[in-house]
């Protein structure tokens, strides 16, 4: 508005009043219409290998049924994840038994395997052959406590009137734990992820707490609690933290790339991305009330 007043100014002693309102709305929309795309060139780089390698295993199953996947990396400005097909994968424990994931025909990407044997305390070594690049990470099956009772209260948000929901669960005693608290809700499409430790809570009761001002009577809630390595535990809470420090600037400095703990063997500059981890976990659903 302070470049339309002075030639508002100028053109106000020569027209009528509906020739200078006439006038003033061509002004803005020919303002409004010099708004030009300018591209931006974030450049490319080779795609890297992408590694989801996360074995859970639910209190109360087999944990026979496991699926591994991988990607490549692609740039900035496509929406598609290029699958990973024709690799090798697999799994050895410490008594040399061999679970091998085989790619499923129908999911470009996904390999399964029906046999894997989790352990707790076992030590397990996967292995990803790809375009003669060997990978390996070596990893311990983490246990979970159990959790035990769910609450609700109106004493969540800022001002202590939203539904708040809390699960509960014992921390395991005499060790040091680590967790990664996972809760679906259907008022967000993708899982709320966050990790916690007893650092401050050894041995006590410890909890998942949930609250949206959104958050009404009939919503179903699924809490699944892992449990994860010291090692685990630093490296999700920096992608949380990168992910929260976003905050949807495009403007924002690139962060530097979080390495997981998978080593290409045969090129070590040519590291994959992801993290082979090893959980026992517990989930319990709950509908508000």
């Amino acid at each position: 508005m302070k470049l339309i007043a002075p030639i508002y100014r100028t053109i106000k002693g020569h027209f009528t009043r509906s020739a200078k309102l006439a006038v003033l709305c061509l002004m803005l929309v020919g303002l409004n219409s010099c708004e030009d795309v300018i591209p931006v060139d974030v450049g490319t780089s080779a795609p890297r290998l992408v590694i989801d390698a996360s074995i859970k295993w639910a209190k109360g199953t087999s944990g026979a049924d496991q699926r591994i996947y991988l990607s490549t990396t692609s740039s900035f400005y496509s929406n598609e994840v290029p699958k990973v097909s024709g690799a090798v994968v697999q799994i050895n424990d410490s008594q040399n038994h061999v679970f091998t994931f085989t790619e499923n025909p129908q999911v470009p990407g996904e390999y399964v395997c029906v046999q894997f044997n989790p352990v707790i305390g076992e030590t397990y070594v996967l292995t990803v052959v790809y375009q003669n690049q060997t990978y390996h990470a070596t990893e311990s099956m983490t246990k979970v406590p159990t959790l035990t009772t769910v609450t609700q209260d109106k004493q969540g948000g800022l001002l202590g009137n939203d539904i708040q929901v809390k699960f509960f669960f014992q921390d395991i005693a005499n060790e040091d734990n680590s967790y990664l608290y996972e809760l679906n809700t259907p008022l967000q499409a993708l899982p709320i992820l966050r990790v916690n430790n007893d650092r401050f809570f050894a041995n006590n009761t410890m909890f998942g707490l949930y609250s949206d001002k959104d958050l009404k009577a009939g919503d179903q809630l699924k809490f699944t609690l892992h449990g994860i390595s010291k090692r685990y535990y630093d490296y999700m809470a920096k992608l949380l933290d990168i992910a929260g420090s976003a905050g949807g600037s495009p403007f924002q400095t690139a962060p530097a790339t979080v390495r997981g703990n998978i080593v290409n063997q045969t090129n070590q500059d040519n590291y994959a991305l992801g993290y082979f981890r090893l959980s026992e976990t517990d989930s319990k659903t709950y509908v508000v009330q």
